[in-house]
């Protein structure tokens, strides 16, 4: 497998669309891909998840559907969030930020629900979907469709402002309702440098030279 798997982008589309690109893109390239067993927490440092297969089938608007429908606001991350601003490398996980203000764990514990979600801890074992699993600074999720991490302010992030992040975070809508937040760029690039894996070095530099178009 090649590194930085592309689909076509289009000058005046817009972020919404880009990922619908992705997405379609994505199904064509996995659809007579076998399973393997390796789920995006086996992820390598220079493919990413795109390479597991948590990359069969995926399609993160279920979820995002879910949330906007229940009013919970998160923030997209990771490569989603950078599909956002353009970058042509796919992806297998959708990861989320959230404030972390229990007052939102009941709209989230439904959204993911509905989505078909379970939950599991740090560690990778289950547990139960509720709104008391959302008051852990993270919870991986799963479901047919889309699998990753819902991250809160409360994980260590070193130096990164992420509730600055949070507050300033970009609103992306369809013609269908959806609304979506997601990182500025320059917020998503801090966030790629400070991890400092490969593929995460190599989206930043991607990143920054879409700017400077």
């Amino acid at each position: 497998m090649q590194v930085g798997l592309v689909f076509d982008v289009w000058v005046g589309h817009g972020p919404l669309e880009l990922l619908r690109a992705a997405v379609e893109r994505a199904r064509a390239l996995t659809c007579a891909r076998p399973a393997t067993g390796r789920t995006h927490d086996d992820a390598d440092e220079i493919l990413g998840t795109f390479a597991t297969d948590s990359a069969l089938g995926f399609d993160p608007f279920p979820l995002l559907r879910a949330l906007n429908r229940a009013g919970a606001r998160t923030v997209m991350i990771g490569q989603v969030a950078g599909i956002l601003h353009g970058s042509v490398e796919l992806t297998g996980d959708l990861d989320l930020l959230w404030d972390g203000d229990p007052s939102q764990a009941e709209a989230l514990s439904a959204a993911f629900d509905a989505a078909g979600c379970h939950l599991l801890d740090d560690d990778g074992v289950p547990i139960a979907l509720g709104p008391e699993a959302f008051l852990q600074p993270k919870v991986q999720f799963e479901s047919p469709q889309a699998s990753g991490d819902c991250c809160t302010p409360a994980l260590p992030w070193g130096a990164l402002p992420v509730r600055d992040f949070l507050g300033r975070a970009l609103t992306a809508s369809g013609p269908d309702g959806l609304e979506v937040c997601y990182l500025r760029r320059e917020d998503l690039v801090l966030m790629r440098r400070a991890v400092g894996r490969p593929k995460d070095m190599r989206r930043a530099d991607e990143l920054e030279r879409l700017r400077d178009r």
